[in-house]
């Protein structure tokens, strides 16, 4: 028989290697997806963090990162996440979409006109946006911008009946893009984001879109011509970890987790942003063409458009008054900070 002291030291000694679950404790792997090819800022920003991550939790914690899609497009990373395949990705406005569907908002068409407004609406909705995804399962790290969104197409961009001849690519299932081009006239073809070169290449379509630095890292630039310079929208990203693994970090890796993931995130999107400016005026340099400004007519009716496509998602991804709250703060922000010209 074991004695009574005996059984109290080794049930001590359970407690010391065993994890907040009282599984048998070890190190934490988290696998990590994301569509980002590498050799990009974000994989080369990911790879930094997950050192530093390495260091402060003395190896305990740590990501095995599958980049360029490999694992699969944002919802099939989703699924894999949910079954227990992977653990975390960078996700884009899709792929948020689909875990918290009143983030989306910050997608909305012709909605931002600078980041300046970006920043003030994520700091003045943090709360909820971070509680949204929690109820979806997951826990914020940070978000991971990818900038103002252009059109980049085989032709000129001379007014919107010439954009509606063109055949342009929309992101399966994103009810964001569907309200745009419903708004603006546009039959699109709906195909996932791993068949678009394939679909330039072919002929399929002639006209994509997403923020200058994507278009680069993606190549989808090789296969198009002109620049629209008005932006459509400003894409969010995010890095977000299931609860489910988050939940079975001690507190101390739990927070040295959040800690070095904003870090990282927050110098990422600084230099995403700054990246962004300078693939647009790279992109023209490798000979694409920015078309000229529309005239200040066109310019009032994406105004009008963009409130309208904002419109038609209220009750499918947030609620008329949340819309409400978000557009009269970015009002109240612009007459206290000016109306500043686009700078997407």
């Amino acid at each position: 028989m074991i004695s009574s002291k005996l059984k109290n030291t080794v049930f001590s000694l359970v407690l010391l290697v065993s994890g907040p679950s009282g599984l048998w404790a070890g190190p934490v792997v988290i696998k990590f997806a994301t569509l980002a090819p590498e050799g990009s800022a974000w994989m080369n920003t990911m790879k930094d963090l997950n050192q530093e991550l390495k260091k402060e939790t003395q190896g305990q914690v740590s990501f095995k990162i599958y980049a360029g899609g490999v694992a699969g497009d944002e919802k099939d990373v989703l699924r894999k996440i949910r079954i227990g395949e992977m653990q975390a990705g960078g996700f884009t406005g899709l792929g948020l979409g689909e875990i918290a569907p009143k983030v989306r908002i910050l997608d909305s068409p012709w909605l931002f006109k600078n980041v300046l407004e970006v920043d003030f609406i994520r700091k003045k909705f943090h709360a909820r946006f971070e509680k949204a995804f929690l109820k979806g399962g997951f826990v914020f790290l940070g978000w991971s911008d990818l900038g103002f969104v252009h059109f980049f197409s085989q032709r000129p961009f001379s007014n919107l009946d010439a954009l509606r001849k063109d055949k342009i690519w929309i992101w399966e299932g994103d009810p964001i893009a569907e309200a745009a081009f419903k708004v603006l006239g546009i039959n699109p073809i709906p195909l996932s984001e791993l068949d678009v070169m394939t679909s330039l290449q072919t002929g399929m379509i002639d006209t994509v879109y997403g923020p200058p630095l994507a278009v680069t890292a993606l190549q989808w630039f090789t296969k198009t011509q002109y620049i629209d310079p008005v932006s459509l929208a400003y894409a969010s990203g995010a890095v977000l970890v299931s609860k489910k693994i988050f939940d079975q970090l001690n507190p101390s890796q739990q927070k040295i987790l959040k800690k070095v993931s904003l870090k990282y995130l927050t110098r990422l999107n600084a230099l995403a942003r700054k990246d962004n400016d300078e693939a647009l005026r790279a992109l023209q340099k490798q000979g694409l063409t920015l078309s000229p400004n529309p005239d200040p007519q066109t310019m009032k009716l994406y105004k009008v458009l963009g409130q309208k496509a904002r419109e038609a998602l209220v009750g499918k991804l947030y609620s008329q008054k949340f819309l409400d709250e978000v557009q009269n703060s970015l009002k109240t922000f612009r007459q206290h900070h000016g109306r500043s010209t686009h700078t997407g």
